[in-house]
């Protein structure tokens, strides 16, 4: 179950998300509040149970947090700075650039807009299609 990667712990996941609610601030609401630490395991488990590389258990692991809805608050932030920590520490390269733009593209990753070998490639090379509603 991808022994070779070293995966964030529960606890590590619920730091990310009371930092990106300190750094990113976009509502006054916002509450570092954890939902389920149960969706955060499943979601970590998951992404060790993907095959592939760095970047697609990354990919299996920014999906699964931003759709898990394991906070009351940010769970898009955090799913990318869990992300970005996962490639960095498992001495991968994280291209995406740290943009508002992408913001977008993390909306779209919730609501299934992009598949999970789309999500790999962004977070490999940094370049994705720009997220549409439908």
């Amino acid at each position: 179950m991808g022994n070779s990667f070293t995966y964030p712990s529960v606890e590590k996941v619920e730091e990310y998300n009371l930092l990106a609610l300190a750094l990113i601030k976009v509502k006054k609401a916002d509450s570092h509040k954890v939902l389920s630490s149960h969706k955060i395991q499943i979601a970590i488990k998951e992404s060790a149970a993907a095959e592939g590389d760095v970047y697609a258990k990354a990919a299996v692991l920014i999906r699964a947090l931003a759709r898990a809805h394991a906070f009351a608050s940010g769970n898009r932030r955090t799913a990318f700075i869990t992300a970005k920590s996962f490639v960095l520490s498992n001495k991968g390269q994280f291209r995406i650039a740290d943009d508002p733009h992408y913001a977008k593209v993390m909306r779209g990753i919730r609501e299934d807009y992009y598949t999970l070998d789309e999500i790999r490639e962004w977070i490999q090379h940094g370049k994705i299609r720009e997220f549409k509603r439908i």
